[in-house]
């Protein structure tokens, strides 16, 4: 296949200056503040998105230093599942993906709350989060389903960077 190359739209703007000590997911970062810079070139695509209380923000991890792996270790278990079971950083192409509440917009700075990604990490899209479109009932969430009491206090370390 060939490579399909993006240019970042923006950076994202957060508390955390490194992974380690991060919240996991942006569930268990509630009311952490964080700003959206978007590239002036791409501002007139902020039009009417106060219209929505929360945004998915799709995104480089830029800190992955380490070789992808089809097999990780992630944040919320000690024992290895495949990457794809996961939501680790250290992915095929290391994208990453976050609902975060929206505050308000300013020219192009895009205030945001809820956000679980380190300060300077660039921005490659911002979808509107739709709940008709985007909840679905899930009827199985694998692994997950005996860890989800954890999310809210395991935090990032440097394993994946």
């Amino acid at each position: 296949m060939n490579a399909i190359p993006y240019t970042p739209i923006g950076v994202i703007r957060s508390p955390f200056t490194a992974p380690a000590g991060m919240p996991i997911q942006s569930v268990a970062a509630k009311g952490v503040a964080g700003v959206i810079e978007l590239d002036p070139t791409y501002q007139d695509g902020l039009q009417d998105l106060e219209g929505f209380s929360h945004l998915f923000l799709l995104y480089h991890f830029h800190l992955v230093r380490r070789s992808p792996s089809l097999v990780v270790t992630p944040f919320l278990d000690d024992q290895p599942h495949g990457v794809f079971a996961t939501r680790s950083p250290q992915r095929p192409n290391p994208l990453g993906l976050s609902v975060v509440r929206l505050v308000r917009v300013e020219g192009t700075q895009v205030y945001i709350e809820d956000i679980d990604v380190v300060d300077g990490t660039p921005l490659l899209d911002i979808k509107p989060y739709v709940p008709d479109f985007d909840v679905r009932v899930a009827t199985g969430i694998g692994w997950f389903a005996q860890r989800l009491d954890q999310v809210d206090h395991v935090r990032a370390d440097q394993r994946f960077c």
